[in-house]
């Protein structure tokens, strides 16, 4: 168990500031409704439940991006997901703030403006760094606790991430708490059987990394999406490489051909790789072709295909442990969503423990009807879960297990 304090050990009815991470997608300037509200709004229901009189920071964007926008929108998405209204003032610890803040009753809920919006948010500097700008130290005295709920920004060292448990008492919200205990299953908990890892996405390094980080703890890991056809290059399959438009492969290959080739010598009995690759053919449609039988790349390869979801099916379903991170495919397009989906489906349908993460790979589940009770664990975390995979220093979660 972790060795922090959570929501069990805060008494109710205080005044607390509350972190979430409620950094979501922004298309023509309006915020998009996503499943880290409903995740946040959990922790959020629970404290104005209790009587706590409920202030909210969190970010959007970085400066410069057309995603950095004020939060006023995320108040009235949030405020639906909570069953509760949701204060908005557009100050983050100016005078406007601390009134706000002042006139909050027990049971209500008042969301501060983007933190990010300071200027001593961002500059990653050390959380005792952090814990003297003016941003924490104008609001820490307003508040009876600080509770950290932005697991999915746990590994930044940013002011409101960082700074308030050196001036308050600092509890983890429930999506931090739920989120650290699965993410580190993989490396504390003990399993029986065989622990198998999906590795996948578009980032080669992530899968470099998190392989040579478990290599001793997984026993099988099925690999697919950019980062699996690299891992097919090196195994000197002719793919893995940038046709006309393409800047995917190239560059990648060349910054870590050395060390994919390693790890295919070094865990050549854990790593398997697609036998099948999916396209797109002259009529559009979905088309498979065997790796055995590419003589160069000539297209586009899109998803796994459909011998290669029935092999990875079947290692999930002689697993007593599933951790999935990345994408085998380009699933947002129904036509090759068949090997992440499949694999998601053969996860659900196993007794297993499952872990599904990284980024944007559990918006699949949403997509496809899938059902996250299916799931022992769905992580909102991107960098976070790739940082718990590879024992990487949560800095976030650090200062708040120091400080009990």
């Amino acid at each position: 168990m972790p060795a922090f304090k959570t929501l069990d050990d805060l008494d109710d009815g205080q005044r607390v500031l509350v972190r979430l991470d409620l950094n979501s997608p922004v298309e023509d300037g309006e915020v998009q409704d996503n499943r880290r509200f409903d995740r946040h709004a959990e922790t959020v229901r629970e404290l104005a439940d209790r009587d706590f009189a409920v202030v909210l920071m969190a970010h959007q964007g970085r400066p410069g991006r057309d995603t950095f926008v004020s939060l006023e929108q995320h108040a009235d998405i949030l405020a639906d997901h909570v069953g509760h209204p949701v204060q908005f003032v557009p100050d983050t610890f100016g005078d406007r703030a601390i009134s706000a803040i002042n006139d909050l009753d027990g049971g209500e809920i008042l969301l501060l403006e983007n933190t990010r919006m300071c200027d001593e948010e961002l500059p990653e500097e050390e959380p005792t760094v952090k814990a003297e700008t003016e941003f924490v130290r104008a609001l820490a005295p307003e508040f009876d606790a600080y509770v950290n709920d932005a697991y999915s920004a746990a590994h930044r060292s940013h002011a409101s991430l960082v700074g308030f448990p050196f001036a308050l008492p600092a509890y983890a919200g429930r999506v931090m708490e739920t989120e650290y205990e699965a993410n580190t299953a993989i490396a504390e908990r003990e399993f029986d059987g065989n622990v198998t890892m999906v590795v996948g996405g578009t980032k080669a390094t992530d899968v470099i990394d998190v392989m040579t980080a478990l290599g001793d703890r997984v026993d099988d890991f099925l690999l697919g999406g950019i980062a699996g056809e690299l891992f097919l290059r090196a195994a000197d399959v002719p793919v893995g490489r940038d046709l006309e438009g393409m800047d995917l492969f190239d560059e990648q290959w060349e910054e870590n051909r050395e060390t994919i080739e390693h790890l295919l010598d070094e865990y050549q009995t854990q790593i398997h790789l697609a036998l099948d690759l999916a396209f797109e053919d002259e009529d559009g449609e979905r088309d498979e072709i065997e790796v055995g039988d590419i003589e160069e790349k000539d297209r586009a390869f899109l998803d796994v295909g459909s011998n290669t979801v029935s092999e990875y099916a079947a290692f999930v379903e002689n697993s007593e442990a599933v951790f999935v991170k990345g994408a085998l495919g380009l699933f947002e397009d129904e036509r090759f969503a068949d090997g992440t989906v499949g694999v998601l489906e053969a996860i659900a349908e196993t007794d297993c423990f499952s872990v599904v993460g990284g980024g944007d790979t559990s918006r699949a589940i949403e997509m496809y009807g899938l059902s996250e009770d299916d799931f022992d664990h769905v992580s909102i975390a991107g960098g976070a879960y790739i940082r718990a995979l590879t024992g990487e220093r949560l800095v976030g979660v650090e200062v708040l297990q120091d400080g009990n």
